[in-house]
């Protein structure tokens, strides 16, 4: 499996992939991969010809530092990881900082009509700048035809979208459905984190969200809210940020329900210092 660390290496592979007629998926991470990440990948290399894994820890996202220096770095694991899936038709950009910023390690400034000023928004100044930033660079670099993100971070792939829309940017962004652990926590790289006994407590998240919907057939979206943070309130090692209905479409909290609407959870909890996103639809 080809390796690429620098973009003009990387661009001059795809130019001569792309001269063939070859369809190209992409599939950005931030690396410490996992069976989440390869159902991606699988998705991808079911409807490209050929897929690149960007790996690439961006310091621009995180408005924690200390987050951000604890973040797995894990590049010759992921390989290993990527290679069981295909050998031959997956390529890996693994850049530095250097390359992507070129010594001016900023966000640019994006304007996703409102949808960044939600949920995460709220609690991660400036996060979805950086978000914008990297994956705008990555699509202008690797031109691909397809790129391929999960909704776990729904408000992400949602920006993702307008950005693309906004900017005008030659590439169709497919939304891949949540993959899970056999007990229902949604598969993220800060699960590894995790100490035993967090671990344990941390699927209580999705049987929350599970139990939430089916409230949502009856209730409030205020009364499910109450709900939530009750159960919560009363669990002794998860404590939650925010539990969150909103629009599917604005992302803003939902107000009156609407059938011609379409409604998804949203949660974010911290496991001692390990903060865990999550979403479920609702209808």
């Amino acid at each position: 499996m080809e390796v690429y660390s620098e973009k003009q290496q990387i661009v001059a592979a795809l130019d001569a992939l792309k001269a063939k007629n070859q369809t190209l998926g992409l599939v950005p991470t931030m690396g410490a991969l996992h069976q989440g990440h390869l159902q991606l990948v699988k998705k991808a290399l079911e409807n490209n010809d050929k897929v690149v894994v960007s790996i690439f820890v961006n310091p621009t996202q995180f408005n924690n530092q200390e987050d951000l220096i604890k973040y797995p770095r894990t590049l010759k694991k992921d390989v290993a990881l990527l290679e069981t899936v295909s050998k031959s038709n997956i390529l890996v950009y693994a850049p530095t900082v250097d390359d992507i910023y070129e010594g001016n390690t900023i966000s640019q400034d994006f304007d996703f009509d409102g949808l960044e000023f939600e949920m995460e928004g709220k609690f991660r100044h400036g996060h979805f700048d950086g978000v914008g930033t990297i994956v705008k660079r990555f699509f202008e670099i690797i031109k691909p035809n397809n790129a391929y993100f999960g909704e776990k971070d729904f408000q992400q792939l949602t920006i993702i979208k307008k950005l693309v829309e906004k900017h005008n940017i030659p590439v169709n962004i497919v939304g891949c459905k949540i993959h899970r652990e056999s007990n229902g926590l949604a598969m993220s790289s800060r699960n590894t984190r995790l100490k035993p006994e967090y671990k344990k407590a941390a699927p209580f998240i999705y049987k929350t969200l599970k139990t939430a919907k089916t409230l949502f057939g009856t209730k409030s979206a205020s009364k499910v809210s109450e709900w939530v943070e009750k159960q919560f309130n009363n669990h002794d090692l998860l404590e939650l940020e925010y539990f969150i209905i909103a629009d599917t479409k604005t992302l803003k909290p939902m107000k009156r329900k609407s059938n011609k609407k379409s409604y998804r959870a949203f949660i974010a909890v911290y496991a001692d210092d390990i903060r865990l996103i999550d979403n479920i639809a609702l209808n």
